[in-house]
Formats: structure tokens, C-alpha cells, sequence
């Protein structure tokens, strides 16, 4: 039987979890997850979990916040003054936005307090810091 090893195209289902149990992503009722192994399109600890294994496998993978999202950055959070926001841009703790750096890139980030004079928003993901685990099944190995 064929093991994966770094190169090949691989399709897997998965189920991600946080350590309370809390469901954050999955794969159920669409197509499996394609990716490349080895070539960074997805977080380091599930990527390195894969080599090895055959098709039909299942394992559970545990990846700690380092090999996942990474830690909670602090200087990811900003102060932006009211103002400079637009009236019409819902400002609830929790809402998603985006900003765009000097050179044009979409950053998305979070609002996380709202004052009189300031929106705190927040860029780190929303995974950040988070000890994630995968269920996983290989389906396929190209």
C-alpha cells in the first residue's frame, strides 16, 4: 500500500476541535481538503502528521498553538481612532472586517472593545493561541 511522503497531492476529511471539544471546522458534506504535503498550504502540525500514512488511515493529531496558528501576537492589536472609521461599519465586539496595509494587502481583522474615542481591532487569527486537534482520513494519494 502507498504511504504518503512530502511532494504528493493528497485529499483528506477532517474535523478540527478545540480542547474543550468545540467543533471549529470540518469537511463533512464537501469535498475532502486537497493540498500539496510539505509545501505549506496548511498549518505545520497537521501537514507533518500526514506523511506515512495510506489511504482509507484515520488518526487523531493533537497541534499545539505553535504549529498551528501560533501564539497570540499583541502588537497584532490596534488602536484606530473612532473617526477614522466610517459611520456606516458595524462596530460590535466580534464583528469581522477588513483593513488594507500601506501596499494594498486585505488583513482581516476583529473588533474586539469600542470606546467613545477608540476601536481596538485585533489581526491575530481567531485561532491564535489555541491548541487545536484533527480527526483525519486519508482518501486519496496522488
Amino acid at each position: 500500500m502507498t504511504q504518503v511522503k512530502s511532494g504528493d497531492t493528497v485529499r483528506i476529511h477532517y474535523t478540527g476541535t478545540l480542547e474543550d471539544g468545540t467543533r471549529f471546522d470540518t469537511s463533512e458534506g464537501r469535498d475532502p481538503l486537497e493540498f500539496q504535503v510539505g509545501s505549506g498550504q496548511i498549518i505545520p502540525g497537521l501537514d507533518q502528521a500526514i506523511p506515512g500514512m495510506a489511504v482509507g488511515e484515520k488518526k487523531t493529531v493533537a497541534v499545539p498553538a505553535e504549529a498551528a496558528y501560533g501564539d497570540v501576537d499583541p502588537n497584532a492589536r490596534q488602536d484606530v481612532p473612532r473617526t477614522q472609521i466610517p459611520a456606516e461599519i458595524p462596530l460590535e465586539p466580534g464583528t469581522q472586517l477588513q483593513m488594507q496595509t500601506p501596499e494594498g494587502r486585505a488583513v482581516p481583522v476583529t473588533v474586539v472593545e469600542v470606546t467613545e474615542e477608540t476601536v481596538i481591532l485585533d489581526a491575530n487569527h481567531p485561532l491564535a493561541g489555541k491548541d487545536l486537534t484533527f480527526d483525519i482520513e486519508l482518501v486519496s494519494v496522488d
